[in-house]
Order: structure tokens, then sequence, then C-alpha cells
């Protein structure tokens, strides 16, 4: 299923076809992935496999909850990655013939679209997410932060609002979107500020702390130890860094984009213009909710969408893809 071309950071090559893309945080809600694990072996396995690897029902907290512990970072980041990758084995079972030119993932996404990509294995993959889930969440109880999503304004605008209200650009969304970080009370002005601007909308996210800015420094830190002994393999087809909006490279540029992404804004709208740029125009969202898909659409107005969560959206890609 993982075929198509291989970057090896000689500049861009020219591909059409597909690219998978893969949830990011937040997109979590009770009873992902049940509906697969009851009618695909293969999707059973991934998830008695991962509760064997960490040592806890990880597929009994996805089917059955509650809420708000699968809402914390430490159990959040690999239930959804795991959940993410039963959508993907369920396609595959379904269309072994579909295949795809790239990947992408936003933040915690990005692992999943690393591992697919067979950069590395199910089983590291699962460890490194359990463990960054768990410097986040260390990290965001250690500082009260926030984040508030602004739509509406110009990147001057934005800039002239991190500056007075002393928070950083966490999420380069869409040209109309764009996610601040910081502690909680400067996020709270930072919303004034923007509002005052004249934004359309401003959203306070409901998230336990400030990703993607310098109040993750530790857990960064913490990671990248983690990440030393970690085997990185250079991925078998491109997949866009969320840093930088470029392909990954090998293993020690991957360590150190996959550290950095932490603390650095998750250039979402680069990462589907370099997709774009090369020719991809279709993409299958995997994993749950949708948020993807809607970002995408907001950036390439000509791309076909697919999304996979669950049987029926499975069957739809399914019937559409071609």
């Amino acid at each position: 299923m993982v075929r198509g071309a291989r970057d090896e950071g000689r500049g861009a090559r020219e591909m059409r076809g597909r690219a998978a893309v893969f949830a990011g945080q937040g997109a979590q809600f009770v009873g992902m992935g049940k509906d697969l694990a009851e009618g695909y072996p293969a999707c059973r396995a991934l998830f008695e496999r991962a509760d064997e690897v960490l040592g806890y029902g990880i597929s009994k907290l996805c089917f059955e909850g509650p809420a708000e512990k699968l809402t914390r970072s430490d159990r959040c980041q690999p239930a959804i990655f795991v959940t993410s990758l039963a959508c993907w084995q369920a396609l595959a079972a379904e269309r072994a013939d579909v295949s795809f030119s790239a990947a992408a993932g936003l933040s915690l996404g990005e692992w999943t679209a690393l591992h697919v990509a067979g950069a590395l294995t199910f089983e590291d993959t699962l460890r490194v997410l359990a463990a960054r889930g768990r410097f986040m969440q260390e990290a965001c109880e250690e500082r009260d932060g926030g984040m508030v999503s602004v739509i509406g304004l110009s990147a001057e605008a934005l800039n002239r609002i991190c500056e007075a209200a002393g928070v950083e650009t966490a999420n380069l969304n869409s040209e109309q979107q764009t996610v601040l970080s910081g502690d909680r009370a400067r996020i709270v002005e930072a919303e004034r500020l923007a509002r005052e601007a004249g934004a359309r909308r401003t959203v306070v996210l409901r998230v336990a702390g400030a990703f993607h800015s310098s109040l993750m420094t530790p857990a960064a830190d913490r990671l990248a130890a983690t990440l030393a002994d970690v085997p990185i393999r250079r991925p078998g087809l491109p997949v866009a860094a969320n840093v930088t909006g470029k392909w990954h490279g090998g293993p020690e540029e991957i360590r150190d984009a996959m550290v950095k992404q932490v603390t650095s804004p998750v250039r979402w709208m680069a990462c589907v213009q370099k997709l774009r740029a090369v020719g991809v125009g279709e993409y299958v969202e995997c994993g749950p909710g949708r948020v993807l898909t809607g970002l995408i659409k907001r950036i390439d107005t000509e791309a076909a969408l697919h999304n996979i969560q669950d049987r029926p959206t499975l069957q739809k890609t399914v019937a559409d893809l071609k």
C-alpha cells in the first residue's frame, strides 16, 4: 500500500497522486476505532498489540472512555495513533490496490505518517508517543497555558498581537486561520486584542496547555533524550515536516525536526502547499474527526478529499477512490 515516489533529499521530484494525512491531538472521541476493531481482524490485532506494548487497556479507553481520561495527552496521543493506524489498515484490507505518493500529519499525526512511511516500527512509535504525551502532560501541569484560534487576521496583525500579548504562533493552518499559544492569562489578552483588530472569529481551545510554544521546552528536552535510542530509518515515501513544510530527510534530521516540533509552530499550510506543488491532488484523512479535511479544503480548493474514521466513512471512501 505504501507505494510511490521516494524523496532522497535531492530536491522536489514530480509526483502525481494521493497523500495520506493523519489526525492530531484534539480529534479524539469515545468510541473511536471500535467498529473497525470489530469488523477487521487486522485492526483488532493492532489494538491488542497496543495494549501489550503499553501495559494497559488503550483499546478499552478508545472504545469506552471516559472522555476526561482520553483527553489527557499521555493517553490521547497513543490512542489517536492506534486509531489512525486502524483506519489505514482497514483501507488496506478493503483496497490493497490503493497507493500513496506522500504522507503528512498534524503534530502527533506526523509520527503516524512517519510510521506508515517505514521510518519507525509500530512498537517504537507507540512508545515514543506514550512518552511524548507524558512529557507534554507534565509540562502542562507545570505551567498554566492555553491556545486560541484566530480567524481572519493578516500575518502582520497577528505578529503585533503576539508581541503585545507575549504569546507565540503555534499553528499556521491556512491563510485565514492561525492558532496562538502561551500562558493562559496572556491568551485571554491575545484574544481581546484579536477581536479589537477585527478578527472574524476567535475560539479559545479546550486544551491542557500551551502546545507548540516555548512552554513545552521541558517536554522537548526529555523527548530528545528518549529519541536518542530509538531506531529511525529514512522514510520510504516523502513525508512533509511540520517544522519546515519540506520533506523529512535521514534519521538524524528526523530526530532533530521531531524534537523541534514540540516547541515550534506547525506549518500545516506549508505542508499542504508542498504536497500540491509536487502534484498531489487527492487526500485521504485517516483517524478520528475531519479537521485536516476541513483545513486542506481551505488551502487547496480543487483537492479531492476523503475521510476514514469508522466503517461508514471507510465504505464511502472505498467507493469514491478511483
